[in-house]
């Protein structure tokens, strides 16, 4: 379990009040720093400002983040909490279609893939994530949740700008956004607590991407958009061809879950 936070604006410079946004995203990084004890780091540009508390599990040494890479002289930067199960598969794509790599660790995959295949990456992620990409060449802000929600992430829109974290504590340490319940929030507190409608963040102006949805944000604003939806089929299995595809599918997942440069427990 790692921990992101961060702001974008892109109709703003950051650049004269860099050190003032510095120390602002890393107090907002430090409220996570229980989900990422082993590293932190910060990230700034003209347009956006990343934290991530990392938890180190794959590539001790190689997948420290925020983590950049350039295309065509423009810089894009990942903060990302979670694990890719296919980035094996995922990095021999990328490989021959031209990319190299300088770690083993998914992040390196995670980013390249966007740089490959821009917001459309999402669909070619099986695993479990929530990440922000300041893309400079598009002059946009990419935030992107796993298909069933299993990592969280919140934002609020306030001035202008998009603000993020995995939790809300970190959102409070922004300037203008504060724990007030509202009405809605009273009603999902006591109404469907501990369940939450989807996309609500129960304090006032603050929100979640929802399960198998991602985010743009640029001049333009924010842009939500669903990439997956779950569907129904007819079952057209025997029993035991049903058994056998469970099998399957159960030792896949539990095979793929261990991946990992620390020791394990299971």
């Amino acid at each position: 379990m790692c921990g992101i936070a961060g702001f974008c604006d892109y109709q703003d410079d950051f650049t004269d009040e860099a050190p003032f946004l510095g120390r602002l995203v890393r107090r907002m990084g430090n409220t996570l720093r229980h989900r990422g004890p082993d590293e932190k780091g910060i990230f700034l540009s003209g347009h956006a400002a990343f934290a991530h508390q990392r938890l180190a599990v794959v590539d001790i040494e190689g997948g420290k983040q925020p983590m950049t890479a350039y295309v065509g002289g423009y810089r894009c930067t990942v903060v990302y909490n979670g694990e890719l199960y296919n980035s094996d598969e995922l990095r021999r794509e990328l490989e021959a279609a031209g990319y190299l790599f300088e770690t083993h660790s998914d992040t390196e995959v995670l980013l390249k893939c966007y740089l490959h295949y821009g917001p459309e990456c999402a669909k070619k992620l099986n695993g479990i994530f929530a990440f922000a990409v300041d893309d400079e060449k598009r002059g946009c802000c990419f935030l992107c949740r796993d298909r069933f929600g299993v990592k969280p992430l919140f934002y609020a829109v306030v001035g202008g700008r998009l603000v993020f974290g995995s939790e809300i504590k970190a959102l409070f340490e922004y300037p203008g956004i504060n724990p007030v319940i509202d009405r809605q929030g009273l009603c999902e507190v006591f109404g469907l607590g501990p369940a939450r409608t989807a996309g609500v963040g129960v304090y006032r102006g603050i929100h979640e991407i929802k399960p198998g949805e991602s985010a743009l944000y640029d001049k333009g604003g924010l842009h939500l958009r669903p990439y997956f939806k779950l569907q129904s089929y007819e079952h057209p299995d025997s029993y035991e061809e049903t058994v056998k595809h469970v099998r399957d599918l159960v030792e896949d997942a539990v095979t793929r879950q261990l991946v990992s440069d620390v020791p394990l427990c299971t």
